[in-house]
């Protein structure tokens, strides 16, 4: 009697799949078992899909491929439909899937047999392995796990992620991550053990007959369903294991990349099986394991690459300067290294004071790291040599110029990402005398922060970013601090990060600028939370990967008394003949002077006045203007006094210009709209002022104007 006739007695045929034509062969037995006439044949494999459950066919391909990946056979339950869908049997098969030799494909024949069995009973339908509520848990739990490990950011939570994992119907007692250092075998976490329990196993060479070792050295996972069978395949080091009181193991490779990078052990207190369903669910484990540690250390890797070039190329400020107190932050741009071009320094000069120093190259990536590094260097350098600010700059526009032109290009980069500039603000400061000399290339200005805690942009003359013109020029403007008051340099991440412009984002920082506050690192921890929120962290610190830009910030403040009795801010500064577009800049700065003044009507006639008297001085005489601007008392019943001075001898008198003239209305605008105004005569020129009143009465305080 012939092999197909014995088994067809017993309800049992024989098939194969051939997975290069796409062909399935059936004996007479199989045929009938999975609905088609009772007869040797061979179909199409998709003619055969349709005789068998859509989720009975998904599940076999996975089934099919880790029988392949781990050499084992491939079982599965099967139901086989009828014409119009129904469910006619359920049908069991056993089979061995063979590799074909077939250049550049992965192909496979799967030669087994087909059983007719029983459906399972609804009350056993968690243990049914491909179908009820086992599955859907089993599907529930992968998915679960994946998002999970997908999310961990750290080995140490890809660990602990491993460790609160809960299989469905066989979850482990212990779990062991294990890794390669050299050819040996490390335990890089374990969970349900006692600390102290993983040394026998740690710095163990990949050659000891213990399974985790030969998992890492053959690449195969290794099930071992009791405690007898352990003991057999590796008496030597059963002792180990044989303490812990588990009843089965399972030992997986983790491999990334084709490369197996160590193992992973599950131990059970209760006896598995590891039927094939099972084995699928720990295999599929371990290969989320194994990516989830892939990128955990690979993100490990880049933020201490990442920490290491800004601690490498970012100073710390160094210790402090006599009458000066200094605080900084930076925070870099998300993604990646985070690593950028924005920076800031502190340089000790040969003159006794020091150099602030903030900018921000061009790009978030280790190129304008590199970038800013050489251009830090070379700042350094030039102040170092005792140049004035002005020259600093210019000095190092031609440096980064040069940079820049010659960068060797490979095939296919533009050009463009060569060329990059960057902006800059250098200013020298005098801690004695508490001014702050200041050249700007491109950068945005400084905000000065007086006693009463008044957050003012300081105007200042500047020139073209750094690298654009090899020979431009940078103009310095001399910046005062009285007492207590505050200066903060920052690039423009500070300002436009979240959407914002350079004057929506200072609206945002004002209110932060303008709270007491007696120590500066608090300020500039509450400078980078109104831009980022809480948990915002730096170069000491975990990065969090939201920045839309670097920052950097820097903020220095002179000491001395705070507190004063009567609250004053201040404003001053020059304009040149050579420079009459600096009387807008006057403008500008008096109204930021003030922002909070209760009447709008007299800023708008203070702004007006403050045009008018600085005109007068540039077209009436030969020098430069000095403009000082005031603001003294208690919120409400504040005073401002703003004096334009020049050298000129001549005193203005008043006139009453005809309706065509296009002088003589200066004086006469503030006998209409000052409260006080005067013009005092100097040792050497002379001085016009005007005073505004924000609440008293104009007459009983204007006695004194002329």
């Amino acid at each position: 009697m012939r092999t197909e006739e014995i088994l067809a007695a017993i309800g049992t045929g024989l098939w194969s799949w051939d997975s290069s034509s796409g062909t399935v062969a059936f004996d007479a037995e199989a045929a009938r078992l999975v609905g088609l006439p009772a007869e040797a044949t061979v179909r199409s494999g998709e003619e055969v899909r349709h005789r068998i459950h859509p989720a009975d066919w998904n599940e076999i391909d996975g089934i099919v491929n880790f029988a392949i990946a781990e050499g084992t056979l491939a079982e599965a339950r099967m139901r086989i439909l009828d014409e119009d869908g129904e469910v006619v049997r359920t049908v069991r098969t056993r089979s061995k899937p063979v590799p074909l030799d077939t250049p550049g494909r992965h192909t496979y024949v799967l030669m087994g047999i087909l059983q007719e069995v029983a459906p399972p009973p609804d009350s056993a339908a968690a243990q049914t392995p491909l179908t009820g509520d086992w599955r859907r848990s089993r599907e529930a739990f992968l998915l679960d796990a994946g998002r999970a490990l997908a999310e961990a950011g750290s080995t140490e939570e890809v660990l602990r992620v491993a460790g609160s994992l809960s299989m469905p119907g066989f979850s482990p007692d212990g779990l062991a991550v294990f890794g390669v250092s050299g050819e040996r075998l490390t335990v890089i976490g374990h969970h349900g053990h006692n600390i102290g329990d993983e040394k026998p196993f740690t710095d163990m060479l990949l050659e000891t007959d213990y399974p985790a070792a030969e998992v890492v050295r053959t690449g195969q996972a290794i099930y071992l369903a009791s405690p007898e069978e352990y003991r057999r395949r590796f008496p030597t080091t059963w002792p180990l294991a044989s303490g812990f009181g588990r009843r089965s193991w399972a030992f997986l490779p983790l491999i990334s990349s084709g490369h197996t990078m160590g193992a992973w052990m599950a131990g059970f207190r209760h006896t598995v099986a590891f039927s094939p369903d099972e084995r699928s669910v720990l295999n599929t484990v371990a290969r989320m394991l194994a990516q989830a540690l892939t990128r955990a250390g690979t993100a490990e890797t880049e933020r201490e690459l990442s920490l290491g070039l800004q601690r490498a190329m970012r100073p710390s400020l160094g210790p402090g300067v006599p009458g000066l107190s200094v605080a900084a932050r930076y925070i870099p741009t998300g993604g990646g290294l985070q690593v950028g071009g924005d920076w800031y320094d502190m340089i000790p000069l040969p003159n006794g004071r020091i150099a602030l120093v903030i900018g921000d190259v061009q790009g978030h990536d280790v190129r304008a790291a590199g970038l800013m590094g050489q251009l830090r260097i070379a700042l350094r350098a030039y102040a170092s040599e005792g140049h004035r600010p002005d020259a600093v700059l210019s000095r190092a526009s031609r440096f980064l110029s040069g940079l820049t032109e010659s960068y060797d290009l490979t095939d296919g980069e533009d050009r463009s990402d060569a060329t990059r500039f960057a902006t800059c603000l250098y200013a020298e400061a005098d801690p004695e005398a508490g001014t702050l000399d200041v050249a700007r290339a491109g950068h945005p200005d400084p905000v000065v922060i007086s006693v009463d805690g008044t957050a003012v942009i300081r105007q200042t003359a500047g020139g073209l970013p750094l690298g654009v013109e090899k020979d431009a020029d940078y103009p310095t403007t001399r910046v005062v601090l009285g007492p207590g008051e505050t200066i903060m340099l920052c690039t423009d991440g500070l300002i436009e990060t979240g959407g914002h412009d350079m004057a929506t984002g200072w609206t945002r920082l004002r209110p932060v600028l303008e709270k007491p506050v007696d120590d500066l690192e608090e300020l500039a921890e509450a400078l980078v939370q109104a831009v980022h929120g809480p948990g915002s962290h730096y170069t000491t610190g975990p990065l969090v990967d939201r920045r839309e830009d670097d920052i950097a910030v820097l903020v220095l403040r002179r000491e001395g008394a705070r507190a004063r009795r009567a609250p004053s801010r201040r404003s001053a500064m020059t304009v040149a003949q050579a420079e009459p577009e600096r009387i807008a800049v006057a403008r500008r700065q008096l109204r930021e002077l003030l922002h909070d003044w209760a009447d709008t009507e007299q800023v708008d006639s203070a702004e007006l006045m403050v045009s008018e008297m600085a005109t007068n001085v540039l077209v009436h005489t030969d020098g430069d203007a000095l403009l000082v601007a005031e603001v003294t008392g208690e919120p409400g019943e504040r005073r401002l006094r703003v004096e334009v001075a020049d050298a000129s001898d001549e005193l203005p008198h008043t006139r009453r210009p005809g309706e065509m003239a296009s002088s003589g209305r200066g004086l006469m605008l503030m006998e209409m709209l000052a409260d006080a105004w005067g013009v005092d005569p100097r040792g050497e020129g002379k001085s016009i002022w005007f005073e505004l009143y924000e609440s008293a009465e104009p007459a009983e305080l204007a006695a004194g104007g002329s």
